[in-house]
């Protein structure tokens, strides 16, 4: 989050300010918000004439994408005035409250310093685009490219806005000097740079981003300032080529899942389904010991079957088992420390946001992953319970009655339309009858038929909120991927991933050895720079690697998946572990002393995933 202290002015050019913040923050959320709606119905309609109406709508696809990018752009500008861009806060959160300060001035100046210098290349990107027509609407592909421009311009007055309602005016000038003083610094040592070849790799890279991410820069500028400064100042490209890698890796339509799958994920949740599901198996499995432990396994995996957001599925999974659990005598730090590690554990239970994304920036079939990363989360949710076995194997059970068979059958006879959506999910994907992205909109169609004509609760003053939460976190999440892609395509154009590949294919151990520093790094990934980023970033130039070393696409992608997923939901620094504890209402500290047992059963769980193929691999057709 890029968060700059505000106060309220009582009058004056402040207010005004402050009335021209909110009235432009209202606009753009609005316009968000009609975004999504437009494109549920627009596939939803696709869906339909294609399988129930025999006529196909060939402009579907096209009119989604180009609204896609406009979703994309819009929602990250309400992630910046909302402060909920990804980042590292570790460093952060650990300096005096002064210098605190002025590392969230350094990040907002830094951020819109990119901002300032994108934004011409960009005007100049959609201008060339405007002669390019459009295949099926036969439109101008500046609708399209427009978003870019338009996007960044915004962010650049949001970030105005703020930074003059600031109350720590001379921190952030102090801030703005550093961050102008560094850019003239890089633009005065051009010459320099130009003869120092490949270690400008390391400078910008390696450094740039270092610093920039450790000093709470947004992930997506951090990537974005390295890059720029990478191709502006050593090579000899033009701005308008990083400009089209971005909007090529925030305009597949496969991404388009994303925004759809969070906002299913909100859905389930307030329509009640999640809460039947987790009910139906606690009545199951609640008067066994550990058994509402083992419950919270089997829901996150359930759920995660149905929303492809991990933040989403835990919002709906703690509220219903948390307080019972302490009624028998959990302790906090426990609860938090295995949802946590359920975090981890189902980032492959498709419809995951991770496997559509490494599946659009490395070619993989999604509907191969979607089926190969189903039983390897088997494998690491029954580790888990084996030590919640072992935790609770003296848990006192004597005031705990068993249900009667008669309420556990009517229970599932309750959940049981919840529970047949992650099904549906799949076999629609799976079977071809619609792709990733539209099966989005069956799931969301689906539940909101259920909450109000089956579990009848459907709150419609709760849909414009979820609506802009889920245009919020989607906009952070594809600028990372399109910042990632452009970092990517930068880094193959400078000769590192054939140097890469080189080193990484003389690796002792062959093939496992590869396995091996894979996992190892992507742990490391995942605790620094969160799951998507590692994923876009690196992906792209691992996989050849893999593939020459005749590694499976789906194991290897499942295997990196789970190795990125242990680094964001293990402390100190995952940032996955501190959103359960922010869902949970649970001190951090809390649950350090608890979670290292989960940690460890994860990775026995994915050494088996690792070393044994088949768990992966072996029912994909």
């Amino acid at each position: 989050m890029i968060q700059t202290p505000t106060t309220t002015v009582a009058s004056g050019p402040g207010k005004r300010v402050q009335v021209a913040d909110k009235t432009l923050g209202r606009c753009v959320e609005l316009v968000a918000v009609a975004l999504i709606v437009l494109e549920v119905v627009i596939l939803f309609s696709g869906v339909a004439a294609r399988y129930v109406l025999h006529v196909p709508l060939v402009w579907t696809d096209e009119l989604a994408s180009i609204l896609f990018l406009w979703l994309s752009m819009l929602g990250a500008v309400i992630a910046l005035r909302r402060g909920q861009h990804m980042r590292m806060t570790a460093l952060i959160d650990r300096v005096s409250p002064e210098r605190r300060v002025l590392l969230e001035g350094f990040a907002a100046s830094a951020s819109l310093a990119f901002l300032l210098l994108f934004l011409y290349p960009a005007f100049e990107y959609a201008y060339e685009e405007s002669y390019i027509v459009t295949p099926a609407l036969e439109i101008s592909n500046a609708w399209h490219a427009a978003a870019l421009p338009v996007g960044i311009a915004l962010m650049i007055l949001t970030s105005v806005f703020r930074m003059v309602m600031t109350d720590a005016r001379k921190q952030l000038l102090t801030s703005l000097v550093v961050t102008l003083a560094l850019l003239a610094v890089f633009w005065l040592a051009q010459p320099m740079l130009m003869g120092l070849g490949k270690f400008n790799l390391v400078i910008f890279f390696v450094v740039v981003v270092a610093a920039c991410v450790f000093s709470g820069v947004p992930i997506a500028f951090s990537f974005a300032l390295a890059t720029f400064g990478y191709l502006a100042l050593t090579t000899q490209t033009p701005m308008v080529v990083m400009v089209g890698r971005l909007n090529e890796g925030m305009s597949h339509l496969i991404l388009l899942a994303v925004p759809l799958f969070i906002f299913l994920g909100a859905l389930i949740e307030m329509t009640g389904m999640a809460r039947a599901m987790i009910q139906f198996l606690a009545s199951c499995l609640g008067h066994v010991r550990g058994g509402l432990s083992y419950v919270l396994v089997g829901a996150m995996y359930l759920v995660s079957g149905i929303s492809g957001s991990k933040i989403a599925d835990m919002a709906a999974i703690t509220p219903v088992l948390f307080p019972e659990m302490e009624k028998r005598g959990a302790k906090k730090g426990e609860l938090v420390a295995l949802l946590s590690a359920t975090g981890a554990q189902t980032e492959t239970i498709p419809p995951s946001i991770v496997l559509i994304t490494i599946g659009s920036v490395t070619g993989v079939s999604i509907a191969a992953l979607f089926t190969g990363g189903i039983l390897p989360a088997v494998v690491l949710g029954l580790c888990l319970c084996v030590v919640v076995g072992w935790r609770y194997r003296h848990e006192d059970l004597s005031k705990v009655a068993k249900v009667p068979r008669r309420d556990i059958f009517r229970f599932l006879l309750i959940a049981l339309p919840a529970i047949s959506l992650p099904f549906v999910i799949r076999a629609a994907v799976v079977e071809g009858v619609a792709t990733a992205t539209e099966v989005s909109t069956i799931g969301v169609v689906y539940s909101i038929l259920l909450g109000l004509l089956v579990y009848r609760q459907f709150d419609w003053k709760r849909i414009t909120p979820i609506l802009v939460e889920t245009a919020t976190l989607s906009g952070a999440i594809m600028l990372i991927i399109g910042c990632a892609t452009a970092m990517a395509w930068a880094l193959t154009q400078s000769g590192f991933s054939s140097d890469l590949a080189a080193l990484m294919a003389n690796v002792p151990g062959g093939s496992y050895g590869f396995l091996i520093i894979s996992v190892i790094a992507f742990i490391i990934l995942g605790s620094i720079l969160e799951g998507i980023p590692a994923i876009v970033l690196f992906g792209p130039l691992l996989f050849p690697v893999a593939r020459a070393l005749h590694i499976h696409d789906v194991h290897y992608s499942i295997v990196v998946i789970f190795a990125m997923g242990i680094g964001l939901f293990a402390p100190p620094f995952g940032v996955g572990y501190y959103g359960a504890c922010a869902i949970g209402k649970v001190n951090p500290s809390e649950g350090m002393r608890y979670i290292w047992g989960y940690v460890a059963a994860l990775l026995v769980g994915l050494m088996i995933v690792t070393f044994v193929p088949w768990i992966s691999t072996g029912f994909i057709k």
